[in-house]
């Protein structure tokens, strides 16, 4: 949605060992990625926390959270971390919140009444604190006296706001600095989602938001493998994506395939358009194409998502030189 030359990320799953973050993040940079992204899931490593180890191990490069779920953080605590984060490694780190898996809320007693209200309220909250306000309020979900943070960063980071569906894509473009948009975004997706973000940041009289796209990336010289790959993965995932198939107008389709198939052919039967739309798999020339594509329909940050969590998969984006191929587009 900017002019800027869009960035490319790649994500250090919560899953791979903490230990081999700093390794990890050292080579995502050499390699020439710009960002490295962090998940915040419940019951594996923090994201706060990895997010020092990540920005301790490099020199230049941005540190990502997608996503921190908004009831599960006090947003006077949130914006410690924060700040903490921004004063030692100036313009480094880009903090971004969320629902929070409802069934995770849940079991930890941290389901709101509404989790569109605590997510407005705990991100426009975190912004004022970051700013150094006195801030005292009464909301659903948040709830603050008159309180203040002592120290304030000099760069103040963009808070990002991951969404999916309509209200909560214009709730991004209305308190957001940015949007992430989870995997399996395809272009007409990426348009469709804009469109809902615009909304919401003219609500608010905001000019200036990033859209940030999670991307599947699977790249090999045998571009038949990497796309075999794929199809096995999103076999799995189809099922569970279905605003992203909506807006392609392939539900039926979908529903279809998956009665038809629903004993574990699947993956041998999605099409062709769907593997490149749904994902990025194949040479690296394919998969700098398809990278193109979300480019020009106003994807800010791409940012690898190692298929399945494969750990294997940053070595591939290094060795076929992905970062540096697709920087040039």
């Amino acid at each position: 949605m900017n002019s800027d030359r869009p960035t490319i990320g790649v994500i250090f799953h919560p899953r791979f060992p903490p230990e081999k973050l700093a390794d990890y993040a050292r080579r995502a940079e050499s390699a020439g990625f710009d960002e490295l992204w962090l998940w915040d899931d419940c019951f594996l490593p923090g994201a706060f926390t990895s997010a020092a180890i990540a920005l301790s191990a490099t020199q230049r490069l941005k540190v990502g959270i997608g996503l921190l779920p908004a009831t599960a953080y006090n947003p006077l605590f949130a914006a410690m971390e924060i700040t903490t984060l921004a004063q030692a490694f100036p313009n480094r780190i880009l903090p971004g919140f969320g629902h929070g898996v409802g069934s995770w809320m849940a079991q930890i007693g941290a389901a709101p009444t509404s989790s569109m209200k605590a997510l407005q309220e705990t991100v426009i909250a975190v912004r004022q604190l970051l700013a150094g306000e006195l801030v005292t309020t009464q909301g659903e979900q948040v709830k603050l006296d008159k309180v203040q943070m002592q120290v304030v960063a000099e760069a103040v980071p963009p808070l990002y706001v991951g969404a999916m569906r309509e209200k909560s894509l214009q709730l991004a473009g209305r308190v957001g600095d940015g949007t992430i948009l989870t995997a399996m975004s395809s272009p007409a997706y990426v348009r469709w989602a804009q469109t809902h973000i615009r909304t919401g940041m003219a609500e608010a009289g905001r000019s200036h938001h990033r859209l940030v796209v999670y991307l599947d990336v699977k790249v090999n010289r045998d571009g038949e493998l990497a796309r075999a790959t794929m199809r096995r993965s999103l076999a799995g995932r189809l099922p569970w994506a279905d605003v992203q198939v909506e807006v392609l107008g392939i539900a039926r389709e979908v529903a279809a395939l998956i009665e038809a198939y629903g004993g574990g052919e699947i993956a041998e039967h999605i099409p062709d358009d769907w593997v490149d739309v749904f994902g990025a798999a194949g040479t690296p020339e394919q998969v700098t194409e398809i990278v193109q594509r979300l480019v020009m329909a106003g994807a800010d940050s791409i940012v690898f998502q190692p298929l399945d969590g494969d750990p294997d998969c940053l070595d591939e984006y290094i060795n076929y030189g992905l970062p540096r191929l697709v920087t040039q587009i």
